[in-house]
């Protein structure tokens, strides 16, 4: 970056190119456990995708907070990036919604002309769904709290406000669990099970991906690496926290409600 110069010229790292190689051996590592119940490569794609993000997210908090790289016109472009990123996982998610009203809106003879498809026993709406979809929005308003408390500069409730988010994403990640060991159904019953396990799915892998955005903030809160009016860092996981909770109250009012 030069000294005049608002805008911060990444240097040449390793990590993208690694973490793209361990991606393509997670795939690889999937098939080979799908087709010959082989463990191996997938364990050795996810430590190194952990190990990179890990080297990584180093290197990032480095540039903001000790080297000073990450200056109002940067922020401005990663808020723009975040921003695009997010509304590419709007459109991912809706890929899932139109299957699942593609399906249950015009029922084909092949699932009985009914939705949910004959002999297919959906879930309670009003169980652990209704308690899932309380404690994702109870999670919302604690995130929230966090984000004013670090505008305030109140570090304690910061850091009591992150705790309680990350503690609520985790219990909520626990339910889906339950819920998916419970279910009197499958991926491979129908079209329903596929939807509903895959819609449900990806979004609780987004919230395991937000609640590790969450544990980082509150790593770095901890260690006073926020300030008032420097935590693009912080604000970038609320954002991605709020969209998660959207996309479930969506999900639970589709498919669980209407969908049942």
């Amino acid at each position: 970056m030069s000294r005049w110069s608002p805008f911060h010229l990444a240097e040449p790292s390793p990590w993208p190119i690694l973490a793209s190689i361990g991606a393509l051996s997670l795939t690889v590592g999937l098939a080979a456990w799908f087709h010959l119940q082989s463990l191996t490569l997938l364990y050795l794609a996810l430590f190194s995708i952990i190990l990179c993000s890990i080297q990584w997210w180093r290197d990032v908090i480095r540039e903001a907070t000790f080297m000073g790289h990450h200056t109002n016109k940067v922020k401005q472009g990663l808020r723009i990036g975040m921003i695009l990123f997010i509304t590419s996982e709007v459109f991912f998610f809706l890929a899932f919604f139109w299957a699942f009203f593609h399906s249950s809106l015009a029922p084909t003879p092949e699932i009985g002309c009914s939705w949910p498809p004959t002999a297919i026993q959906p879930l309670n709406q009003f169980s652990v769904p209704l308690l899932n979809t309380a404690v994702l929005l109870a999670s919302g308003a604690t995130v929230t709290w966090a984000h004013h408390s670090l505008m305030a500069g109140s570090w304690d409730n910061t850091i009591k406000a992150l705790m309680l988010t990350v503690a609520l994403g985790l219990y909520f990640t626990f339910l889906q669990l339950l819920e998916y060991k419970e279910a009197p159904f499958t991926i491979a019953d129908s079209v329903y099970g596929s939807v509903f396990f895959v819609a449900t799915g990806f979004h609780g892998l987004h919230v395991m991906i937000g609640s590790t955005f969450l544990i980082i903030c509150l790593l770095r809160a901890s260690a006073l690496q926020f300030s008032s009016n420097h935590h693009f860092g912080f604000e970038a996981a609320a954002w991605y926290w709020h969209f998660v909770d959207v996309v479930w109250i969506f999900l639970y009012l589709c498919i669980y409600c209407w969908g049942s």
